[in-house]
This record gives structure tokens, C-alpha cells and sequence, in this order.
């Protein structure tokens, strides 16, 4: 029996994130300017759940998660959490901005290059995703795809404690 790609996901992200200890650490700040013309800083949006998104256009898992990232941000936006798409691209931002159109993505998309600094950790393939809680600590690391749901589940378990 053929397992939905979402369970490994979710299985994939939980383990990462209870099994490392490193994970639970002070997130340094970063500022990217952003699509949108704003300089954006992580701790502008202290107070709320940040998923780090590094991506690029001709990455192929990372297109493959755009769609439920914007459908996790699109829910979660005015309440307790968002999204932040760091394009690792060298890129023209008016390129860069109407894939994003194309992709009806509405989150802020921040332009920080190819080679950015690993602020909040290392990122060894793309996509890596990283969860910033609202106290500003990373609490995880996804290298691979994530869907909203698993993203939804462990928010819930990590409030549980």
C-alpha cells in the first residue's frame, strides 16, 4: 500500500525536530528586502509562528510546496503565524516577482541570493524550511518538502508542552 507523500512528511518533520537538540535555540535576527519594496526583519513578526522558507523557482520540490505554503500562510496570516519565502536566486526582482504573480503566492517573498548567510542554520538542500516560535527560537528544521498540515500538527503537539 502506497502511503501518502504528506504522512512521511509529517513523520519526517516530527523526528527532526524532537530528536535534535540544537534545534531548540535563540533565532539570530536576519533583514532581506522583500518583493513588496520593504526591508523585512525576522523579528518584526516576534509573536507569532515564522516558517523560514529557502527556495528557488527551478527547484523541483520546492514548487511542489509553494501551493501549501500559501494555503498554510493564507490561514494563519491575521491569527498566529506566517510565512517568509527566502528565494535563494540571483535573480531580477521584476522576474522573481511575476513567478510569484504566476504562483499566486501572496506571503512576503525576500530576495537574499545564492549564497546567503545560514543565519538560523544550515541549509544543505533546498527546500529547508525552518519554524521560528513566537518567542523567536528555532524549534525546527525540515530539509525537504512540508505540507501545511504537518506544520498545523507540530504547532499543536509543541504548545502542548
Amino acid at each position: 500500500m502506497k502511503r501518502p507523500s504528506h504522512v512521511f512528511t509529517l513523520v519526517a518533520f516530527l523526528l527532526l525536530t524532537t530528536t535534535a537538540p540544537l534545534m531548540v535555540a535563540e533565532a539570530a535576527d536576519f533583514s532581506y528586502p522583500g518583493l513588496d519594496g520593504r526591508i523585512h526583519k525576522l523579528s518584526d513578526y516576534q509573536g507569532k509562528w515564522v516558517l523560514v522558507n529557502y527556495w528557488a523557482t527551478w527547484c523541483p520540490p520546492c514548487l511542489e510546496e509553494l501551493p501549501e505554503l500559501e494555503v498554510f500562510h493564507d490561514n494563519h496570516k491575521d491569527k498566529d503565524a506566517v510565512v517568509l519565502g527566502l528565494n535563494m536566486e540571483d535573480t531580477r526582482p521584476d522576474r522573481l516577482r511575476s513567478f510569484v504573480e504566476e504562483q499566486f503566492l501572496s506571503y512576503p517573498i525576500l530576495m537574499v541570493g545564492s549564497h546567503p548567510k545560514e543565519v538560523l542554520g544550515e541549509v544543505p538542500a533546498l527546500p529547508t524550511s525552518y519554524l521560528v516560535n513566537p518567542e523567536g527560537k528555532v524549534v525546527a528544521r525540515q530539509v525537504g518538502p512540508v505540507d501545511g498540515k504537518s506544520i498545523e500538527a507540530f504547532i499543536k503537539n509543541f504548545n502542548k508542552k
